[in-house]
């Protein structure tokens, strides 16, 4: 009798351990869920659309950012807000067209009043800081409880407009530069006033992947937003020798060898062959393994949303001619898919399906509202959106359509003119301001954009230019005006913008 008493207070005892154990273990599992996730944000600088493994790239290595397209999804149809850094870089940060913060080109462009090209037209004005009343999305994550982070680029403005000021509790590398410019430029000495130099030869992408999970580990217990904004992989083109030799036998093992095409008044590169352009795409790769590697030890991953993406298309008409962006034309600086289609995945553990491939048409003014809905948090009162939230993308519900737009009124250094381009479902009209001419494509069926359809869908044509007008006037787009200094005896238009001493000895690595 004893016996059978103390078997059953023991099997009771158990049971109620067993029972206590597993409501613990189910509170902390919905305490774990109901947890706002991390954020890693990685903005990389003139990256093309195909210059990575997992969007078709043959000759340069991206393993770990193949890894991320193979656990989130990767888009075929994410779009740059500009053909250029800066506007780009504004519309992240404020979830808005460019053109709405007024930085529709480049900071440190030449302003019209100080222009001294040959060109029809002057460029509009622009603004040359984000101002600082703009609700950005580091405000936004900051005042939801999230410790904020940036590393590298930020080309937002002067002194008094940078990360620091925008919302960001540190700031690592970014000041006005729209590139590493100062000491021995992509290895220390840096001469960056907002990075202390690191051991001589130290390479600048490893050591914003250094930095930036330093402040990952150090923010492990609370919900952290890290912005890593690469300068890689604008110029200076610049690489690790190890690298560079890698990749020039890797050419010579694959018999790569320059082949050129047209645009315009420019050369176009048609094949990835730039040993020195791989180089440095790779070591952007390793950075982002180094940050990823870090979540996984700290076992961060699932419950991190991951962004990589990059601010404008491909370098391949100017400036070192470096990659081929090849279906698509063009390139940055152009409104051709070139310039502004670009990689964009998410990984966003429970909401986003392991290796899917989503083809809806998204934008950079998209990832504020995204991430914060991925925060809990809204939007403040009377804050101006354009962005849509790719969640529902995400988690594989189909968006309703809407149209994209994009507004340049100024002349790339890449060869581009002005002009505006909008998408609508398959279709994207480019309007050039030099000569008031529009181009139509069919950008589905004709990725390359090798037919003009204008003439064979005139009422498509007009009404997507109507619609294009009607957005300008929405936003306060401002347009170039009139040259008069513009003499009709020399190169104009995108041929004015040919480098001098031009050519391909230039272009030789």
């Amino acid at each position: 009798m004893i016996a059978r008493e103390t078997s059953r207070y023991v099997m009771m005892k158990n049971l109620s351990g067993h029972i206590i154990s597993g409501l613990a273990c189910l509170f902390f599992a919905m305490a774990a869920q109901a947890a706002p996730p991390n954020v890693v944000f990685f903005l990389v600088d003139d990256l093309g659309q195909r210059d990575l493994g997992c969007y078709g790239s043959t000759y340069y290595e991206t393993p770990n950012i193949d890894r991320l397209a193979r656990e989130g999804a990767r888009f075929t149809d994410a779009y740059a807000a500009c053909p250029v850094c800066s506007p780009t870089r504004a519309s992240i940060m404020s979830g808005q067209w460019p053109q709405r913060t007024g930085i529709t080109d480049y900071i440190g462009a030449a302003a019209p009043e100080k222009w001294n090209r040959n060109t029809i037209l002057k460029p509009a004005p622009y603004a040359d800081r984000l101002a600082l009343d703009t609700p950005t999305l580091a405000k936004a994550m900051k005042k939801a409880g999230y410790a904020t982070f940036f590393a590298g680029k930020w080309h937002l403005g002067p002194e008094g407009f940078w990360p620091e000021n925008q919302g960001f509790d540190v700031n690592m590398g970014g000041i006005d530069r729209g590139g590493p410019y100062g000491g021995k430029r992509y290895f220390s000495p840096y001469g960056n006033p907002r990075l202390t130099d690191g051991p001589e030869g130290e390479h600048l992408p490893d050591r914003l992947a250094q930095e930036t999970v330093k402040f990952i580990e150090a923010n492990k217990d609370r919900p952290f937003f890290t912005y890593f904004s690469f300068y890689s992989v604008h110029t200076p083109l610049m690489a690790r020798e190890d690298l560079r030799k890698k990749y020039e036998e890797k050419r010579e093992r694959l018999g790569l060898e320059e082949k050129w095409g047209r645009e315009h008044e420019r050369d176009v590169r048609l094949v990835q062959e730039h040993a020195v352009y791989a180089s440095m795409v790779e070591a952007m790769d390793q950075a982002v393994g180094k940050v990823l590697a870090k979540l996984d030890e700290l076992g961060l991953s699932k419950n991190t949303v991951i962004i990589f993406t990059s601010d404008n298309g491909g370098l391949s008409t100017s400036e070192g001619w470096p990659t081929s962006n090849l279906p698509l034309r063009g390139g940055k600086g152009w409104m051709y898919e070139g310039g502004i289609r670009e990689p964009l995945i998410v990984r966003w553990p429970g909401k986003s399906k392991a290796g899917s491939v989503i083809s809806a048409p998204v934008s950079s003014p998209d990832f504020f509202p995204t991430l914060l809905e991925a925060a809990g948090t809204k939007p403040e009162s009377g804050q101006v959106m354009d962005g849509t939230s790719l969640l529902p993308l995400l988690t594989g519900k189909k968006a309703p359509e809407r149209a994209l737009f994009w507004h340049y009124p100024h002349y790339g250094n890449q060869g581009g003119a002005p002009g505006a381009a909008i998408r609508r479902g398959d279709w994207k009209l480019i309007e050039w301001y030099e000569d008031n001419t529009v181009e139509l494509y069919n950008v589905v069926a004709d990725i390359g954009e090798s037919k003009d359809m204008t003439k064979a869908e005139p009422a498509r044509a007009k009404s997507l230019l109507k619609e294009l007008h009607e957005w300008q006037q929405q936003v306060g787009a401002k347009l170039p005006s009139a040259n008069a200094s513009y003499d009709t005896a020399k190169p104009s238009g995108r041929a004015a913008n040919r480098p001098t001493g031009g050519g391909k000895a230039k272009k030789k690595q």
